[in-house]
Order: structure tokens, then sequence, then C-alpha cells
């Protein structure tokens, strides 16, 4: 990771790593069913989507959903029966996996518009708390990124940090010599 800031946080500014804010802004792109998978209409969206193709049964089967016998799953989508709460979780975890692989490509497509990339705006780190004399002048910068968003779906996919970082090395490099500043940052977004 580039930065001068690897004890971030010695002088109370506050804010996480470049290659984490990445992550992070990449899954806020992530939509899906706003209601908790404890009330009844969040549990019946979500086992509804789970279930109608082979892709929902592999991430119930990750998220460690093996009911038996398969009546029980039955009584789940008819709603003679409640998972346990464990399961609900479970039922969650599998449908936000799913929710994630189902959309990777529609991220890609649009991070990458067309072969013109996406215009990010990179927040510094938050120095309300810093003393004066130990504040550094930084402010919010954009600029457009290509070239690398296959590779950070990929990598926010499979929860590969190492890539994440070596990706966000790649994005502040462009901000020229003042790119060590912002190896740290409050978050990264954008209009994709």
């Amino acid at each position: 990771m580039a930065g001068r800031w690897m004890d971030l946080g010695a002088f109370n500014a506050r804010g996480l790593p470049g290659a984490d804010a990445l992550g992070v802004a990449i899954e806020n792109m992530v939509t899906g069913i706003a209601s908790p998978v404890e009330s009844e209409r969040g549990l019946a969206a979500r086992l509804n989507y789970l279930t109608k193709t082979d892709a929902g049964y592999e991430a119930m089967d990750r998220a460690g959903i093996h009911v038996s016998p398969p009546r029980t799953l039955m009584a789940w989508l008819a709603e003679e029966r409640i998972p346990n709460k464990a399961n609900r979780g479970r039922l969650d975890a599998a449908y936000w996996d799913l929710r994630r692989r189902n959309v990777a490509a529609d991220l890609k497509k649009r991070l990458n518009n067309n072969g013109r990339g996406t215009r990010i705006e990179i927040n510094p780190v938050d120095q309300t708390r810093v003393e004066g004399r130990h504040q550094r002048d930084l402010s919010s910068r954009s600029l457009n990124v290509r070239g690398v968003w296959d590779r950070a779906v990929d990598a926010w996919m499979d929860d590969d940090v190492d890539e994440l970082d070596a990706i966000w090395d790649d994005i502040i490099q462009d901000l020229g010599s003042e790119y060590d500043a912002y190896s740290n940052v409050s978050s990264v977004g954008w209009a994709a």
C-alpha cells in the first residue's frame, strides 16, 4: 500500500485505506430487497429469489443452508414454517452473495462506460480532530478512472484486499505528486 500514513490516527485523523473505501463504494452499488429478513415480506422475497435458479441453490449451499428433508424448504416457501434465526441469517447471506454475483457483470459495464471509464471523487481523511500544526492541506479530488474496473470488481467479488490495494495504488498515481496523501481516505464516490 502506498502511503506515509501507515499510522493513520496517530494525530487523530480518521479514514480508511483507499482499497477498503473502493470496496465499500462498489458494495454500495449493489441494491436489493430493502425489507429485513426477519419480516415476512423480506423472508419471502429472499426465498423466492434464491429458489428460482440453480445459482440460488448454490448460494444457499455456500451459506451453509442444508435443509433436510426437502419438504422443510417447501414449508418455508409456502410460509407454513419460519426458518430459525440462524437459518434466516444464512438466507440473508446467501441472498446478498447471489445479488453480488448477479450484478458483477453490470457493475463492470457501468464502471467501464464503453471505455470512457468513470469519474470518481476521492474524499481525504477527516482531519477535524487533528491539531492544526499536524494537519495536511488536502481537498477532495476528482479524476476519471479507466482500465481497472474489471479487475476491481473481480477483486471485490473475491474479497481480494491485496488486489484492491494494487488497483488503488494504480488509481492514485494519476494524482501526481500528491498521490501519497490519498492512500487513506474518508470515502470514494461516483455517479456510475
